[in-house]
């Protein structure tokens, strides 16, 4: 089996197949063998593993996923890659199933009951930017079981996802995926590692599925609501931004009380306030 961690190799494939890149897709293949080992590393997977590959291009990780698992789904959304990775890149490992399905409109949970008894499984996947954040809630929201999530994404989400308030990078997006894990970045991947090269820099983040969650509101999708309408409108105070939302039916008097009952100032904005204290204010408001 050729390694596609090693660039002639993957521009020996790409020549075969006369692949041209997709750039509705995002695809930016991975072609350095040191990133990929520390993403298996770095993901914990052994020979107990089901494992889901969202987005395995023409393979490389997946060899390396297949090699190291029990076994491995892998969904492609661009057909022209199937009959690279079925009859080519693949083709050695009877451990893998190729799936040429969007992991938006897929049926995740229905696989996993098939494939793993309903276990846990641990997910990898090199993440165009534009579609990281759905897979991710999707993949949270819909109650998949998951034991761990391992990505590349662009750099700038990565730092995202793991920081906290009163940093630019704070946002509704932190605060979800802290609700459910716990985020770090284990890898920072300069342009050269992929092919074609992406202008950003990336980043390897492993979310590490919480057994329970840090906090408990009484309604979540309320403090979710609540949590986007605060940084929908980030420089606004919190009171004003919640009472300018149709999403959440507060008035500004009820959040000025809430606010008032949690020891907080009328003037603070969102981004200064902890999950905890998102938590808190949610039951407040429900």
């Amino acid at each position: 089996m050729a390694n596609l961690g090693i660039p002639a190799n993957t521009i020996a494939i790409l020549n075969k197949y006369k692949f041209v890149f997709q750039k509705k897709y995002g695809q930016n293949f991975l072609i350095d063998t040191h990133v990929l080992e520390r993403i298996i590393d770095e993901s914990g997977i052994t020979k107990e593993d089901m494992v889901l590959e969202i987005g395995p291009g023409i393979g490389t990780m997946t060899q390396y996923l297949c090699e190291n698992a029990r076994e491995v789904v892998a969904v492609e959304i661009d057909k022209m890659l199937i009959p690279i990775l079925t009859d080519d890149t693949l083709k050695a490992y009877d451990n893998v199933t190729i799936l040429n399905e969007d992991i938006l409109k897929c049926d995740i949970n229905k696989i996993v009951n098939e494939k793993n008894s309903g276990k846990p499984i641990k997910v990898v996947a090199n993440l165009p930017y534009y579609i990281t954040t759905p897979i991710i809630m999707g993949l949270f929201e819909n109650e998949v079981p998951i034991d761990s999530i391992t990505i590349m994404v662009q750099k700038e989400v990565a730092d995202r996802m793991q920081s906290g308030p009163g940093s630019k990078d704070y946002g509704a997006l932190s605060l979800a995926v802290q609700y459910y894990s716990e985020p770090k970045v284990v890898a920072n991947v300069p342009p050269n590692c992929f092919m074609p090269r992406p202008n950003v820099g990336s980043a390897v983040i492993r979310l590490t599925r919480h057994k329970d969650c840090p906090v408990k509101p009484k309604n979540d999708k309320l403090m979710f609501k609540i949590i986007r309408a605060a940084f929908n409108q980030r420089r606004k105070t919190l009171i004003n931004s919640l009472n300018n939302s149709p999403e959440v039916p507060v008035t500004k008097e009820q959040v000025s009380m809430a606010l008032e009952e949690m020891g907080l100032s009328q003037t603070i904005r969102g981004e200064a306030l902890t999950l905890e204290q998102f938590a808190t204010l949610s039951d407040l408001l429900s």
